[in-house]
């Protein structure tokens, strides 16, 4: 039980931030873009619709889950403490029912309007982040964002699958970037807050192993995601536009994995670009496809 009494009345805004509307948002971001990416053709509306809005709403119910679970020591840390279940604005069971509601709402639309492929991975993929990381990796191993990052690291391959109904290599190669980005981005963070996930007795790396050895870590990552981040242009799956974007991005993110080497206290401003390098990188896949379908016409 949450150890603050409720004093205000729940408002819409209390169940939109169970959602966690910034993280699921990145999410359909990349949601779309594997759509886009998985075809040379217009993608039907009802797919663009109605499958992003089911992943949206699986991906809202498995973060209410982690608000639940984590309701006991989000008032502990700053960057959670005012979560309307830490807050007491919102009781557990409420959140509990609204968790539901959304997930069994997510699967039923795509279900009925996507395909089923598509919906199970989709519940694979809640399942993996609401209930394999947050009730046990979290607090089980400090290795927890590692393992547990493959749940975060499905949107493109949801989005691919909701337009074809199969699983492509590509489409995991997309899967394998975001997977290596995850422990960088997140490590960025876990530094930043070190003293909070201690205080909430969260094993994260800094916490276990300290700050150096993190670093060396993020900086191994980095180079690994440089790396990783290069195969959808061996592969031909795009072209130079895409390699070149990559490269440069690449060593700006190692950049910042570098400063941190040497500042302690710019764990937030390399969180912050490793969010903006997603985005950047992804909307470079975007321009490379559909350059590369225009150089076939011409």
């Amino acid at each position: 039980m949450t150890n603050v009494e409720t004093t205000t009345a729940v408002t819409w805004r209390d169940y939109l931030e169970l959602c966690k509307p910034n993280v699921v948002a990145l999410m359909i971001l990349t949601s779309i873009i594997g759509m886009l990416l998985a075809s040379n053709q217009a993608i039907p509306m009802q797919v663009l619709i109605f499958g992003n809005l089911g992943i949206a709403l699986c991906a809202g119910s498995a973060a209410a889950v982690n608000h639940i679970v984590d309701r006991n020591v989000d008032d502990k840390m700053a960057r959670t403490a005012d979560r309307p279940i830490a807050q007491g604005r919102l009781d557990p069971t409420q959140a509990k029912i609204f968790a539901m509601a959304t997930g069994l709402a997510g699967m039923a639309i795509l279900i009925v309007f996507t395909n089923v492929l598509t919906a199970w991975l989709t519940l694979a993929s809640s399942v993996g982040y609401a209930f394999i990381y947050t009730m046990f990796l979290k607090r089980a191993t400090p290795q927890n964002i590692v393992i547990g990052g493959l749940a975060g690291a499905a949107p493109p391959l949801l989005g691919w699958v909701a337009v074809t109904g199969e699983i492509h290599h590509n489409a995991l190669l997309l899967v394998l970037i975001i997977f290596a980005w995850t422990p960088p981005h997140f490590w960025a963070l876990a530094i930043h807050r070190k003293e909070e996930y201690a205080k909430a007795d969260i094993p994260m790396l800094p916490v276990t192993h300290g700050e150096r050895y993190t670093k060396i870590n993020i900086l191994l990552y980095t180079i690994m995601l440089m790396v990783i981040t290069t195969l959808p242009y061996l592969t031909g799956m795009f072209g130079l536009l895409y390699l070149v974007g990559s490269l440069l991005l690449g060593a700006r993110f190692l950049y910042w994995a570098i400063v941190m080497w040497f500042d302690k206290d710019s764990g937030m401003k390399t969180f912050r670009f490793s969010i903006v390098y997603l985005m950047v990188l992804f909307a470079l896949m975007l321009c490379d496809h559909y350059l590369i379908e225009k150089l076939h016409y011409i």
